[in-house]
């Protein structure tokens, strides 16, 4: 059942609300977050979280959530260290929905992001409203990943990210 219309992963969906140049560096394979200390610390959070549950599930190569819950709905769940990237992490979270649902035609699933540092838990569902925008969202990403890498723009963000060293070696492009 799997199409050529959704081959954008789940953790650029997230890239696009945090760093369209992270986006651009990472879709082009310039992958530098296996030397970040702050995804080690991710790791770890995940690794020691819910230990109960079978972690890491992929599909399909693209979307990879952290572990599922089967009972009356399908549980996706997404383990986060914090709330500071939210948006991101819902956006993701609700790309996972849509592509179960179109590309799975599973429709009865909900998602869940997993904070277990604060001990919080939020739950999505996918309506039409957030359906169209994933569309949306999913034609933006292919519109910058066949353009020039977009200019780096420094937010507070950047001093932790992977990348910030690779965006800062071209100085007159930072904006």
């Amino acid at each position: 059942m799997t199409s050529n219309i959704l081959q954008i992963k789940g953790t650029q969906i997230n890239y696009y609300f945090i760093c369209k140049t992270k986006l651009w560096l990472f879709s082009h394979h310039i992958q530098m977050e296996q030397e970040s200390e702050l995804v080690s610390l991710g790791k770890i959070l995940h690794k020691d979280s819910y230990k109960r549950d079978k972690k890491d599930r992929t599909i399909d190569n693209l979307i990879s959530f952290d572990f599922v819950r089967k009972g009356e709905t399908l549980e996706i769940h997404e383990v986060k260290k914090s709330k500071k990237m939210s948006k991101a992490h819902h956006y993701q979270l609700l790309y996972y929905l849509y592509y179960l649902k179109n590309e799975k035609g599973i429709n009865d699933a909900v998602g869940i992001i997993d904070y277990p540092k604060i001990r919080r838990r939020e739950t999505l569902k996918l309506d039409e409203r957030n359906e169209k925008e994933i569309k949306n969202i999913i034609k933006r990403i292919g519109n910058i990943l066949s353009d020039e890498m977009p200019t780096p723009q420094k937010v507070p963000a950047c001093l932790k990210c992977a990348y910030y060293e690779f965006a800062l070696s071209d100085m007159r492009r930072f904006k």
